[in-house]
């Protein structure tokens, strides 16, 4: 859990390098979801940092590449859509942002 807590900031940072810019983000992003995952055959734990994105299928695999070259090659980082319900508030920020962009 200590490696997943040491790996958060440094996502966020790439994700948002200014806390304090003016909307719109490049890519709304949500805080991530702990949880432990049993890696396939080996029987071993591993927390695991769940990132919600707000963006299409290529955007979100950009993003994945930008996460894999902080977290480094040996975690795996994935890109799937997310379920129904699942991070609405990433819709809503990004509706938001860009009414407030577009006034």
């Amino acid at each position: 859990m200590r490696e997943a807590l040491t790996l958060k900031e440094p996502v966020t940072r790439l994700l948002c390098p200014d806390p304090d810019h003016a909307p719109p983000c490049d890519v709304p992003w949500s805080c991530f979801t702990l949880g432990d995952d049993e890696r396939a055959g080996d029987g071993i734990e591993a927390a695991v940092l769940v990132l919600g994105v707000y963006a299409s299928g290529g955007r979100a695999a950009q993003v994945a590449d930008q996460v894999r070259g902080v977290v480094g090659e040996t975690r795996p980082v994935t890109v799937s859509a997310a379920a129904a319900g699942q991070f609405e508030e990433l819709a809503e920020q990004y509706r938001i942002e860009h009414a407030v962009g577009q006034s």
